[in-house]
C-alpha cells in the first residue's frame, strides 16, 4: 500500500501579526480590511472563494466551496440552488459555517452563523446581473440530482438556449441567495513556531461583540 507521508511539510508563517491592541470593535471591518489586503497582495486567484459547511439530513457535515457575493453590516451573502443538498439542509438545520483561507496572507476566517433566504427581489437583481450564460446554467441545472450522463445536460442546455433566443431570462423561483448572519468571528494569523495568533468576535447583543484571544 503506498503510504503519502506528509509529516515533514512544514512553513515558517510570519508576514503580519494580529494583536488586541490593533483589531476594530467590529468583526466586519476587519473582515474588510483582510479581505481588500488580500486582494492587493495577490497570490489568492478568487480572494472571494469560501467554504460553507452544513449538516446534511444523514446527519453528517459537508463542506464545499462557493463564492461570497456580497459581506457587509448584515451578513455575508452567497447564491445557491434551493433545492440543492446545501439548501435542503439549510432548510433542516440553518446553522453553517463559512471559512476562508487566504494562503498568501497566511491568514483564515472562519464564521458561524445562521442562514436565511434574502429577499427575492434582491435575488431577481443579482440573477439579472449574470451573463446569460450563467442564467441558462442556473435553469438547466437539478442542482445535486444524478443525471444519466454530460451528453444528457448538455442537450439540455441547448434546447434552453434556442427555447430563450429571443425571451428573457427570468430567476427560477428555487434558486436565490442566502445571507449568514455571523454569531461567531474568528480570524486567525499564521505566526512563527506555530504560535499563530487567534482572535475571536461572538455577538453579545445585536451591535456589541465580544474578543477574545484564542490558544493557538
Amino acid at each position: 500500500m503506498n503510504t503519502n507521508d506528509l509529516s515533514d511539510y512544514r512553513k515558517s508563517y510570519e508576514k503580519s501579526e494580529l494583536l488586541e491592541t490593533n483589531v476594530p470593535e467590529d468583526p466586519i471591518n476587519l473582515f474588510n480590511q483582510w479581505f481588500h489586503e488580500t486582494e492587493d497582495f495577490g497570490g489568492v486567484e478568487e480572494v472571494n472563494a469560501m467554504t460553507v459547511a452544513t449538516i446534511g439530513k444523514d446527519g453528517f457535515p459537508k463542506s464545499r466551496v462557493v463564492l461570497l457575493k456580497k459581506f457587509n453590516e448584515e451578513g455575508f451573502t452567497f447564491y445557491t440552488n434551493y433545492d440543492s443538498e446545501k439548501g435542503q439542509a439549510i432548510a433542516d438545520n440553518p446553522n453553517v459555517c463559512l471559512s476562508f483561507f487566504w494562503h498568501s496572507m497566511e491568514r483564515q476566517v472562519i464564521i458561524k452563523g445562521v442562514a436565511q433566504k434574502v429577499t427575492p427581489a434582491t435575488s431577481d437583481n443579482y440573477f439579472d446581473s449574470r451573463p446569460d450564460g450563467s442564467k441558462l446554467g442556473a435553469i438547466v441545472s437539478n442542482q445535486s440530482q444524478v443525471i444519466p450522463s454530460r451528453t444528457f445536460l448538455e442537450n439540455n442546455l441547448s434546447a434552453l438556449e434556442k427555447k430563450y433566443e429571443s425571451e428573457s431570462i427570468a430567476r427560477p423561483s428555487n434558486w436565490g441567495g442566502y445571507i449568514v448572519k455571523p454569531t461567531v468571528v474568528e480570524f486567525w494569523q499564521g505566526r512563527p513556531n506555530r504560535l499563530h495568533d487567534r482572535i475571536r468576535y461572538s455577538v453579545e447583543n445585536e451591535h456589541d461583540w465580544k474578543i477574545e484571544r484564542l490558544a493557538p
